[in-house]
C-alpha cells in the first residue's frame, strides 16, 4: 500500500534535525506525480464555479436573511429587519462583520442603482474569496502532499453541492471556512521556515469574526506544533504562538471597538455566542429551535458528498493500514503528520454531532478537510489498486478493469453531486426570481408594503424590493418569534439608532410576539405559495387562488416536496416523457401578487 506522505515528511525529518526552523530547500520538494495546475488557473476553475453559485443558488437558511443580509441593508439603506440577536439586551452578533460587507455592497452600488445587484455584488466577492483560498490549500496541497491529492482536492470541492451553497453564502461559518483553508495552508506549507503565527491568526480571525468555535479546528495543528518542537528543541515555538495570540488579539480588539461603537456598550461578542449556547440553561439556547437524531450529520455530508463523505471517513482507517501493511519502513514522524491532517474532519464531525441542536451550516467550516480526506483516501486506494505484482490478488486483475471501476466511481460521484445541484437551483430558486416584477418604474411606490405569511422564511431580503418599500409579515401558523425592524429614529439618536435603540418585543426563547404581525388588509402586495397537494389553513388560506382580492404579478414554479418522490426531491431529473409519471416532480406555484383596486 502506498505511503501517503512519506518521502515528505522523511525529507522533512531530515530538515527538522538539521534546522528547527523547519525549513526545506527546493532539492528536498517531492517531485511531481500527475498532472499539476498551476495556482492561477486552480483560482479561475474555482471562481467559475463558485460565481456560478453567487449568481443562481437558491439562499438554504433564514439566519442568512434575516441575521446578516437585512443588518447589511440597514447600514447602506437605512432599513431593514432585525431580530432578537441583534436587540443591544442580548447582542450576540457582531457588527464588524456586517461593516465589512456593508462597504462591499456599499461600493457595488456605485454600478448599478438597483438594490439585487448590490447583493449579487457581495455574493460574487464572497465566491472570488472562497476561491482564492481554495487555490491557496490546492497549490499547499499540491507541493507538501502530492500533485495527484491535490488534483482530487480540486474534483471534490468543485463537484459537491455542499460546497456549491457554503462557498457564496453570506454566513460567519463559511467566512469560517475561508480562514480554515488559510490557516491550513500556514500549518501544513513549512517551506521557508514554520508558519505557526500565521496559521494560528486565520484560524483566531475565523473565530472571531466568524464562528468562535471553529477555532477548535486548530486543536491537532497545534499539538503536531508542540510534539515536533519538543522533538527539535525548538525554542522559538513560544515565541510564534504569542505572536499568533496578538495578531487575534489585535482583530477581536477591533471587533469589540467597533460592537461597541454600535451597541453604546461593552461587548465581546465571541464570549457571547459561546455563552448563548453552553450556558443560557433550561428554556434557552439552540435547543429551542429544534433538535436532530445524532445521525443528521452523516445523512446531510451524504447527501452533499455522496461518495467523497465515504471516501472522507475512510482515510483514517486507510492510514492505519497503510502503516500496517506497507513493507517499506515507516517512522513515527511519517504516522503522526499523516494522523494530524486527517483527524480534524473526525473531531469536527463527532463534536457537532454530540449536540442536539444541528444545522446543515455548523460542518461548512469542516468542508476543506472533509476535501483533503477524501483526496488522501483515493490517493491511497488508486495507490493499492494500481499495485501490478501477480503474487498479490490486486495484482491479477486486468489493469482495464480496475481502470474502468475506478473511473465509474469518480463519474458517479461527480454525476450525483451535479444532479443534486441542478435539482436544488431548479425546485427552489424562485423565492429570487419574483421580485423581479417590482423593479418596474411605475409599479411599487415608496412606503408600500410587501406582505409574507407562511413563505416568511423564504424571503431573500429587502435588496429585492425597491428603495422605500418595506416587508411585513402577516400571521400564519408560525408560532414562534419573528424579526422586527431596525428603528429609524434620527434626529437626537447620532449615526445607526437602532443598533443601539432596544426594540419592542424582542425575547430569547422564541416566544411569539403579536406585535410583529400586520393587517393583510393594508399589504399592497403579497407573496405567497401554493401547491396542488396543499389544502391550506384558517391562518394560511390559498391566497394564490384569490382572484378576487389579488392579481398574480410574477409566479416561478416551486418543487412541491409532498407530492413528489424521494427521488425527485433529491435530484434533477429530465422532464419527459419516458419517465414514469410517479417518479416525475410535482410543482406549484410561487407567487407575487398585488392587491387589486375596488
Amino acid at each position: 500500500m502506498p505511503n501517503l506522505v512519506a518521502d515528505d515528511c522523511a525529507r522533512t525529518q531530515t530538515n527538522l534535525q538539521k534546522s528547527p526552523s523547519h525549513s526545506n530547500t527546493a532539492a528536498n520538494r517531492p517531485s511531481p506525480s500527475g498532472p499539476v495546475v498551476d495556482p492561477i488557473s486552480a483560482f479561475y476553475i474555482f471562481a467559475f464555479v463558485n460565481v456560478l453559485a453567487a449568481l443562481y443558488a437558491p439562499i438554504q437558511d433564514c439566519d442568512e436573511v434575516f441575521n446578516y443580509w437585512e443588518p447589511t441593508h440597514y447600514l447602506n439603506h437605512k432599513y431593514g429587519l432585525q431580530t432578537w440577536e441583534y436587540s443591544p439586551e442580548y447582542s450576540i452578533r457582531s457588527w464588524l462583520y456586517i461593516v465589512i460587507h456593508a462597504v462591499v455592497g456599499k461600493f457595488g452600488s456605485l454600478f448599478s442603482t438597483k438594490k439585487s445587484f448590490e447583493f449579487y455584488f457581495i455574493r460574487v466577492i464572497l465566491a472570488l474569496t472562497c476561491s482564492f483560498c481554495e487555490s491557496r490549500l490546492f497549490a499547499t496541497i499540491s507541493k507538501a502532499l502530492n500533485p495527484r491529492i491535490a488534483n482530487w482536492f480540486m474534483l471534490v470541492m468543485l463537484f459537491s453541492p455542499g460546497m456549491f451553497h457554503a462557498s457564496a453564502a453570506y454566513l460567519p461559518s463559511s467566512f469560517s471556512m475561508y480562514t480554515t483553508m488559510l490557516g491550513m495552508t500556514s500549518f501544513m506549507d513549512w517551506r521557508g521556515g514554520s508558519k505557526t503565527h500565521i496559521g494560528i491568526m486565520w484560524f483566531g480571525i475565523g473565530g472571531v469574526l466568524g464562528w468562535p468555535f471553529s477555532a477548535a479546528l486548530i486543536g491537532p495543528f497545534l499539538v503536531e506544533e508542540l510534539i515536533l518542537a519538543s522533538i527539535t528543541r525548538d525554542v522559538e515555538i513560544m515565541r510564534r504562538v504569542v505572536d499568533g495570540v496578538v495578531r487575534s488579539g489585535i482583530v477581536l480588539a477591533l471587533q469589540v471597538a467597533v460592537d461597541t461603537f454600535f451597541y453604546h456598550k461593552l461587548v465581546i461578542v465571541p464570549w457571547r455566542i459561546v455563552s448563548y449556547n453552553i450556558f443560557s440553561g433550561s428554556g434557552r439556547g439552540p435547543e429551542i429551535f429544534g433538535t436532530e437524531p445524532v445521525d443528521f450529520y452523516i445523512r446531510n455530508l451524504l447527501l452533499n458528498f455522496n461518495v467523497w463523505f465515504i471516501l472522507a471517513t475512510s482515510a483514517g482507517p486507510l492510514l492505519l493500514l497503510q502503516y500496517i501493511f506497507r513493507t517499506e519502513s515507516s517512522t513515527k514522524f511519517t504516522l503522526m503528520r499523516s494522523a494530524f491532517f486527517v483527524s480534524p474532519f473526525y473531531m469536527w464531525l463527532a463534536i457537532f454531532s454530540a449536540q442536539a441542536h444541528k444545522e446543515e451550516r455548523f460542518m461548512y467550516p469542516a468542508y476543506p478537510f472533509l476535501g483533503l480526506n477524501a483526496a488522501i483516501a483515493l490517493h491511497f486506494i488508486l495507490g493499492y489498486v494500481g499495485n501490478a505484482d501477480p503474487k498479490q490478488l490486486i495484482g491479477m486483475i486486468p489493469v482495464k478493469l480496475k481502470l474502468a471501476t475506478v473511473l465509474a466511481s469518480v463519474i458517479l460521484a461527480i454525476s450525483i453531486g451535479v444532479l443534486r445541484t441542478l435539482g436544488l437551483v431548479s425546485a427552489y430558486r424562485a423565492p429570487l426570481q419574483i421580485y423581479s416584477a417590482l423593479q418596474q418604474s411605475d409599479l411599487a411606490n415608496t412606503g408600500e408594503i410587501v406582505c409574507l405569511g407562511k413563505e416568511w422564511y423564504r424571503f431573500p431580503s429587502s435588496y429585492f424590493l425597491p428603495n422605500g418599500v418595506h416587508a411585513k409579515f402577516v400571521q400564519s401558523d408560525f408560532d414562534g418569534l419573528l424579526p422586527g425592524e431596525f428603528n429609524k429614529a434620527k434626529v437626537g439618536f447620532g449615526l445607526f439608532a437602532g443598533t443601539w435603540l432596544i426594540p419592542p418585543g424582542m425575547n430569547d426563547q422564541n416566544f411569539a410576539d403579536p406585535g410583529k404581525y400586520f393587517d393583510i388588509s393594508h399589504c399592497s402586495y403579497l407573496v405567497d405559495s401554493y401547491f396542488p397537494s396543499s389544502n391550506g389553513s384558517q391562518l394560511e388560506p390559498n391566497y394564490v387562488l384569490d382572484r378576487q382580492d389579488w392579481e398574480q404579478l410574477q409566479c416561478s414554479r416551486f418543487l412541491d416536496t409532498a407530492n413528489t418522490t424521494l427521488i425527485g426531491r433529491l435530484f434533477w431529473l429530465p422532464e419527459v416523457s419516458w419517465i414514469p409519471e410517479r417518479y416525475r416532480r410535482n410543482w406549484g406555484n410561487y407567487c407575487l401578487m398585488r392587491r387589486r383596486k375596488t
